[in-house]
């Protein structure tokens, strides 16, 4: 869906075509390759860039990134925020990244020369205010949300590339909060924007709904509690960054349970009109969720990773090893993963 570059790399690569042709999809056993770890930091925020960048960032005011694939990391800690959490990040080369700070006073950063140095070009002090993750339609145009500031969610634009960020304050502009919704910061994946300006949002809590420029609804999503709810959201846009597709997925769960497959997941290939349940769920609480294809899907959580070769139908547990998030190149064909202690790992589907 998003970006600056086709999002699904098999549209610019012919070799891609010509394997997804014959195999159906990516890999009948992808293998996890891990590629870094013991680095003091809890990773939530990824970036892939292309096969051979990739940016990361987490707990104790740490981001990384490599040039050559996680071959080798430059591991940073960002000067006067060592006790702050960079939940979400958004990377557009080797040298422009923009991360997010989360509670109170809550501030984005920009750095244009690979970390070396990072500017504040947002800051909120309010009580309460809590930015769980942004999105990028294009290289300009990027959104943040929030949690709910006087039973209103929390949103901020930037159209020059996170250089500079502008509050939504009308309320037409806001949407307005249930009771007891908000949204989870644990991979920078519940919000998806798009060129024509409009954005889905899936919150959790209490209640969990899916959220959009012009109306929300309830999702079929474990909801009821603090723990509970709608975690990450994905829309497989056939390589169309502009609009939307119809065909979206949505996992979460209950991060206190993290083995219960209670309404973990739930899809729908008509833009919401109708949601479907999973045969075979994921194997537990999933906090993020990338399509590799309109077939191929992968989530990954506490207690593993799930793979679906069957457009979320069914899921196989590829992995124990636990992780927050994972992202697809969005110009290339790399899949990595990130998690606690400075855990990143990537998916080799050519096994």
């Amino acid at each position: 869906m998003k970006k600056y570059n086709l999002r699904y790399p098999f549209f610019s690569l012919p070799i891609l075509i010509l394997f997804l042709i014959n195999s159906g999809s990516f890999a009948q056993t992808p293998e996890l390759i891990m590629v870094a770890s013991g680095t003091n930091t809890h990773l939530r925020g990824l970036s892939v860039v292309n096969d051979n960048v990739v940016w990361v960032s987490g707990s104790n005011g740490t981001v990384g990134r490599t040039l050559n694939a996680g071959k080798n990391w430059n591991w940073m800690t960002v000067k006067g925020f060592e006790k702050k959490e960079f939940r979400d990040i958004e990377a557009f080369d080797g040298k422009t990244a923009i991360i997010i700070a989360i509670d109170s006073p809550a501030y984005i950063l920009k750095t244009n020369d690979g970390g070396e140095t990072w500017k504040v070009v947002y800051e909120n002090k309010t009580k309460g205010m809590f930015l769980d993750a942004m999105d990028f339609s294009d290289y300009a145009n990027g959104l943040v949300v929030g949690d709910p500031i006087d039973n209103k969610i929390f949103l901020a634009f930037t159209t020059d590339n996170g250089s500079t960020w502008k509050e939504l304050t009308s309320d037409t502009q806001r949407p307005k909060a249930d009771s007891g919704e908000a949204f989870f910061a644990a991979s920078g994946s519940n919000i998806r924007l798009y060129r024509d300006g409009n954005y889905y949002i899936a919150s959790g809590g209490v209640r969990s709904r899916l959220i959009t420029n012009t109306t929300a609804f309830p999702l079929p999503i474990i909801q009821g509690k603090e723990n509970t709810g709608a975690n990450s959201i994905d829309i497989f846009d056939n390589g169309n960054p502009v609009k939307a597709s119809k065909r979206m997925i949505i996992v979460g769960g209950d991060f206190s349970n993290p083995s219960s497959t209670e309404k973990n997941c739930t899809y729908t290939t008509n833009g919401g009109k109708t949601w479907n349940t999973p045969k075979r769920p994921p194997h537990g609480y999933r906090s993020c969720v990338e399509y590799l294809s309109q077939k191929d899907i992968i989530s990954c959580g506490i207690n593993g990773i799930d793979y679906s070769m069957d457009g979320g139908k069914t899921w196989k547990w590829i992995s124990k090893e636990g992780f927050h998030v994972c992202r697809i190149a969005r110009n290339g064909s790399a899949v990595f993963l990130a998690g606690e202690n400075g855990k990143v790992a990537k998916i080799n589907f050519e096994n």
